[in-house]
């Protein structure tokens, strides 16, 4: 992707902050609340056709299947809204749905929910219309298969996009997001990434003491930003120099997570890599949305198609 043109002035500030105040108040309810109905209109960035994971594999079509997550794994804001509570935001046509479809699983249950933490894998969640029951208690010990993408929401992932959006406009063209989470000489977030990694641990032994012949899948997190470059201010509004500093967050973030699968016996799935080119600065073939009111900095179907294909590459015939 060229690097754009940075002009002399500062007229897109308050084309910005337009943007900026919008995805802000999207991001003001927890992630949890940001499903809407099942009548919601599909996400944008290109047309879903419904079309289910590529690969079948028939020796598991006998086994229970188990997904595990936040919103990035419930697929809040793509048709249709299933299961309870409503306010999980649990997609049919999330990655998960995909995969036991594709794959021919004879059980799958979808427990995700948007706003999930790692603390809410063994307690219950309130969200809009009741309370999801603990995570892992899904997980029993006929499970062949689950599926983990957890640990945005506990370094701040809402927090952390609405504020750098947020202070993008005063200064579009410098890093006054990595200015604020920096000041005093300690990265903030490298710190909350960190007190972390052993927060994502626990929950995949957790998946192997309940399911000790499981096969535990733990994804990371695909592109928001592009993989090079200064982002597409304000299409996005987070100032352009801003942009390197959360792109290496995202994958300092990744890391861990893979870095803690390997440790405790699970396998990591890289949605980054195959996402790179179809970042939010995407006009058309992205599959995570910039500032969208259903479905703000998350990913849309085609990003869920993709990831359902990076799931079903990973599970190889026996």
């Amino acid at each position: 992707m060229p690097e754009p043109h940075v002009p002399t002035g500062a007229r897109p500030a308050r084309r910005a902050r337009g943007a900026a105040l919008a995805l802000s108040a999207a991001l003001v309810l927890p992630l949890a609340l940001a499903a809407g109905s099942g009548s919601a209109a599909a996400a944008p960035g290109g047309h879903h056709d419904g079309r289910t994971a590529p690969h079948r594999h028939p020796h598991l079509n006998t086994h229970k299947y188990v997904a595990l997550g936040d919103s990035y794994a419930a697929g809040i804001g793509i048709p249709d809204n299933v299961g309870m509570p409503a306010g999980c935001g649990r997609s049919n046509h999330n990655y998960a749905s995909l995969t036991a479809k594709g794959i021919g699983f004879a059980r799958f249950t979808d427990v995700t929910c948007g706003g999930a933490k790692t603390v809410d894998m063994t307690q219950p969640q309130t969200v809009t219309g009741g309370v999801n029951p603990a995570q892992l208690n899904a997980v029993t010990a006929d499970t062949s298969v689950v599926t983990l993408q957890i640990g945005g929401n506990d370094i701040g992932f809402g927090e952390i996009i609405g504020t750098c959006a947020s202070v993008s406009a005063s200064d579009p063209f410098g890093d006054p997001c990595h200015k604020l989470y920096t000041a005093g000489g300690t990265d903030q977030l490298a710190g909350r990434i960190d007190a972390t990694a052993a927060k994502v641990a626990s929950v995949v032994r957790g998946i192997r003491w309940r399911a000790p012949h499981a096969r535990i899948l733990v994804l990371g997190y695909p592109a928001i930003l592009p993989d090079s470059g200064v982002g597409c201010f304000p299409t996005v509004p987070v100032a352009m120099g801003d942009a390197p500093y959360l792109r290496d967050t995202q994958k300092r973030l990744n890391a861990m997570i893979a870095a803690q699968a390997g440790r405790n016996g699970a396998r990591y799935v890289d949605v980054y890599g195959p996402s790179v080119g179809h970042d939010a600065c995407q006009p058309t073939g992205r599959w995570v949305e910039g500032v969208n009111p259903s479905t703000p900095f998350h990913p849309n179907a085609v990003g869920h198609e993709g990831m359902a294909a990076a799931v079903a590459a990973a599970l190889p015939p026996r």
